[in-house]
């Protein structure tokens, strides 16, 4: 039935081709006493038979030829459909809004395979965090980030695509990443962000280069590049944003070190219907409340692993160490502080910025929620010891 209906229009088509044959257009040449038809066949010369079958003909090869294209595209579809599945049939991507709005590009994901060389080694920019962050080169010209998160069958990390997705689609600011498209493969989600060419914070921290390559001021500039962007999701979104999971590896980096922040799996509105939502906050606080004080928090853990170069939690033989339970009783005495600091910037820096910006990271981590500082307020306290050039205002002579 599917092919009659498709042939459907060709019988129609040839009834009426045939009926109106007699009304070809035909011209007499100027130089000559023979009329021609198409082709410069001089109708002296053809034969009434010929005449005759000429549209039947015409008909037959028309119907050959449309069955045989009908039977190739059926046959492809199927040995096809294995390797290539339609993203708009995938539950998860029918869940995202944005999609549904078609404002999100949707990449193949033989492409991104290609692009990242099937997400080698060799591509890798960071892992950890909520997946693999890879190099994609999708042509001279163009490279961008993709973070590939596996097991897209698992409820929680679909949960946290979609999350993502949806969010990024919304969010505009020069400190929070910018989505340029995802993907959905079988049991592998891709998002693709903009090229963050040094990858995540934590890669540049405590990878292979120990944070050799973050100055002092780099180190502040990142620190007021996630502050500015969480102060964008806190107090120039409405509803405000809880980002929920800010870590050193949802921090990512691009050529010039300007800091944006990811791994928007967990984010949601801060309202007061959902300010005693149950969640695995970052400080892990006991009474499960959502507040942007849950942000700060983290942002002081992160301030933290800029001065000291020790990860948020360190495993040494015994038992897990927080960096908060290490560090603040240390960062009391001032005498000993450049003691504790990151070898890699050690005497680098003017004591008194060190004191504040220490000062700083203590009231962030508060376990106390309300003694905790506003973004807007640790932004404030940070942006002078910044120099201008890196966006700061501070001026150095």
């Amino acid at each position: 039935m599917c092919l009659l209906r498709h042939l459907l229009p060709i019988w129609v088509f040839g009834f009426f081709f045939f009926f109106f044959s007699t009304a070809l257009v035909v011209t007499k040449s100027e130089e000559s006493s023979v009329v021609y038809v198409s082709h410069d066949i001089p109708i002296s010369q053809a034969s009434p038979r010929m005449g005759a079958q000429s549209p039947v003909m015409f008909l037959l090869y028309l119907l050959l030829w449309r069955y045989r294209n009908m039977k190739n595209s059926f046959t492809g579809i199927k040995r096809n459909s294995d390797s290539v599945k339609s993203v708009t049939t995938k539950p998860t991507v029918n869940k995202i809004d944005s999609v549904r709005k078609g404002t999100i590009p949707v990449y193949e994901y033989q492409l991104l395979e290609s692009a990242t060389n099937k997400f080698s080694d060799s591509n890798l920019l960071s892992g950890g965090g909520r997946g693999c962050l890879y190099r994609a080169s999708l042509d001279e010209k163009s490279s961008v980030t993709v973070k590939r998160l596996d097991g897209a069958g698992e409820t929680d990390i679909e949960k946290q695509f979609e999350t993502e997705v949806d969010w990024l689609a919304k969010i505009r600011h020069q400190n929070i990443i910018s989505l340029l498209g995802f993907c959905v493969f079988r049991q592998t989600s891709c998002i693709v962000y903009e090229m963050m060419q040094n990858g995540s914070l934590e890669s540049q921290l405590h990878g292979p280069s120990q944070g050799s390559g973050l100055t002092w001021q780099l180190r502040m500039k990142i620190a007021v590049d996630i502050a500015r962007g969480l102060e964008y999701l806190h107090e120039h979104c409405h509803p405000p944003v809880v980002h929920r999971d800010l870590k050193s590896s949802s921090i990512l980096l691009d050529s010039d070190f300007n800091a944006k922040i990811s791994d928007f799996g967990f984010a949601t509105v801060l309202t007061t219907q959902n300010k005693n939502l149950i969640h695995k906050a970052s400080e892990h606080l006991l009474d499960g409340k959502v507040t942007d004080k849950n942000d700060v928090y983290s942002f002081g853990v992160i301030l933290l692993e800029l001065l000291l170069g020790k990860k948020s939690v360190e495993k040494p033989s015994s038992e897990p160490e927080s960096i908060v339970t290490w560090a603040v009783p240390k960062l009391s005495d001032r005498a000993n502080l450049p003691n504790i600091l990151d070898p890699a910037i050690k005497g680098t820096m003017d004591l008194k910025h060190l004191y504040q910006v220490a000062a700083v990271a203590v009231l962030c981590v508060q376990p106390e929620p309300s003694y905790r500082p506003l973004i807007t307020d640790v932004l404030h306290s940070l942006i002078p010891l910044l120099p201008v050039e890196l966006g700061g205002s501070l001026r150095i002579l």
